[in-house]
């Protein structure tokens, strides 16, 4: 699809769910979820721009690009319209998808993500600390040249890190995010989307704030309560940025609710699902 070639993870069949995962992760993330939910939906979990089985050009790394390939997708398969759940740096793809297509998303689920916006104007001392790898992925050319034959140790530790707890993630997971990395051009790839949250997306987003846009289809949003999303005011950020809001932590979950509590969250998606079957109805 425009030159580029996206891995594809689906199953089932009936009105289509795209699940966007997030860093370090590839669509492998949604492996307990997307089975689940395949049960009466089409799931389909693509590895984004530059990730995983992915193409990884050397640009397009935008949230609006990113989610034109999505939105392209959707197209490819058939479809004009889907619900979406996104996870961290899909979440920020999902978002924008949100307010540029408005019509081509019914419901529209945002997983421990604050809007981009917001993520900069609380960039003070405690959650830059918390958030550090957001300031070293945007310098440019020194987090490739420090991870330079370390891509497997740094997506190792960063998983652990995000994680409530670490063993959650078993050696085959660890060993599926570390080989994805360790992928020529991988890190590079992941590290120009984190550049882009700085310059190509904040723009955008501001002419949006200025605007006055906002998203208008239903919006839940989740978050680990252990995760670091968890120490912001999740729900008060996002109420100046979606119309139809509604959202509430996950216990004993960290930054990884698809891994750390895929019960939960699937049962969350279901539940939302069956408020758009019941607005249908009416």
């Amino acid at each position: 699809m425009g030159g580029l070639r996206f891995r594809l993870r689906r199953a089932g069949e009936g009105p289509l769910v795209l699940l966007l995962h997030g860093w370090p992760q590839t669509g492998y993330a949604w492996r307990h979820v997307l089975p689940a939910l395949a049960q009466d939906h089409l799931v389909v979990a693509p590895d984004l721009r530059g990730y995983g089985a992915s193409s990884r050009p050397r640009g397009g790394y935008d949230k609006r690009t990113m989610a034109a390939d999505i939105s392209g997708i959707m197209h490819e398969l058939g479809y004009a319209q889907a619900v979406v759940v996104g996870h961290d740096r899909g979440a920020r793809v999902a978002h924008r998808w949100g307010l540029d297509r408005p019509d081509e998303i019914s419901r529209l689920m945002l997983l421990s993500v604050v809007p981009t916006r917001e993520m900069w104007r609380h960039m003070d001392a405690r959650v830059g600390s918390a958030y550090w790898h957001w300031l070293f992925h945007l310098v440019p050319d020194l987090p490739e040249f420090l991870t330079e034959g370390k891509a497997r140790e740094y997506v190792r530790f960063m998983l652990a890190a995000g994680a409530f707890r670490h063993e959650v993630f078993d050696e085959a997971d660890l060993r599926h995010y570390a080989e994805a990395y360790a992928q020529p051009g991988a890190l590079r790839a992941s590290f120009d989307d984190y550049r882009a949250a700085r310059h190509e997306d904040l723009e955008a987003d501001e002419a949006d704030a200025v605007a006055g846009h906002r998203l208008t289809m239903p919006v839940h949003v989740a978050w680990g309560a252990e995760g670091l999303v968890g120490t912001l005011p999740v729900l008060d950020l996002w109420r100046d940025y979606a119309t139809r809001l509604e959202g509430a932590q996950i216990a004993s979950c960290g930054h990884f609710p698809a891994e750390e509590q895929p019960d939960v969250l699937v049962a969350r998606i279901r539940a939302f699902l069956a408020d758009e079957k019941a607005v249908e109805g009416e």
